[in-house]
């Protein structure tokens, strides 16, 4: 692809952060690998979430010694969801990315994402080969499988940590507690064209998950329903024709 069709996109990579100590140096060094070849102006925008370990300083280090890196602390735990929102409200670039500080996927991977960016409004990673336990593999087929059933919106894996988003379409989706697992169809929503591509996928680098069992089961079901009774309701129209006459103007006055 020529790169005049990307002339126009710039580009702020979201990283939410709680508690990654142990992640987030080799993380830079990983990111720095991608920033030294993207194609586009690329910027990082990490969202501490309320971390209770080193996560904080290591990334006002990362920030204030690195051109290019800038940081949001949330006053408490949020969630990923209201980190996501909150890293999306303060982006001011053309595109939005997103990828998790676990390492689980690669920085460099968003080169081929930035391919397709030009004629899609997403571009999602598919994790192949996951490098995952047999329970978290087993949980995600099923959450996603019953997903894609439900609201049949033909992503085959929503969590996966590697997103590009028009960040116009990003800012109007209807946010809400668990929306991270809906993001493609919630820009489906506005009409976006979402293309899916595998990328890698590895062993976490250090740390542990977030998530087990019960929350990787119970929270994508539940949201699951939620989101079919929002899409139900959810307003969306088009403008055929406008006529606007000028405020009339009295003695002077409007």
């Amino acid at each position: 692809m020529p790169d005049s069709t990307l002339e126009s996109v710039s580009l702020t990579v979201l990283v939410p952060v709680f508690n990654e100590e142990g992640c987030l140096q080799r993380f830079r060094e990983a990111m720095d690998a991608f920033l030294a070849q993207s194609p586009v102006p690329t910027q990082v925008l990490f969202v501490n979430d309320g971390s209770t370990d080193s996560s904080l300083d290591q990334i006002r280090g990362i920030c204030h010694g690195n051109a290019g890196y800038s940081y949001l602390s949330l006053d408490r735990n949020h969630g990923l969801s209201t980190a996501i929102k909150a890293g999306i409200d303060h982006c001011q670039t053309t595109h939005i990315g997103y990828i998790d500080s676990d390492l689980q996927t690669s920085p460099l991977d968003f080169m081929l994402l930035l391919e397709h960016v030009p004629h899609h409004e997403m571009v999602i990673g598919i994790r192949a080969r996951r490098k995952d336990t047999f329970i978290k593999k087993l949980s995600s087929k099923i959450a996603n499988g019953f997903r894609r059933y439900m609201i049949n919106d033909g992503i085959v894996d929503t969590g996966c940590p590697l997103k590009i988003m028009d960040a116009a379409y990003a800012k109007r989706v209807p946010f809400f507690d668990g929306m991270h697992r809906f993001l493609p169809a919630l820009l489906q929503l506005q009409g976006a064209k979402i293309k899916q591509l595998p990328v890698q996928h590895f062993e976490r680098y250090a740390g542990y998950s977030k998530y087990h069992l019960f929350n990787r089961l119970w929270g994508p079901l539940n949201d699951t329903f939620a989101f079919r009774w929002m899409r139900k309701r959810y307003i969306t129209y088009g403008i055929a024709e406008e006529f606007r006459n000028q405020p009339a103007v009295v003695d002077g006055r409007i």
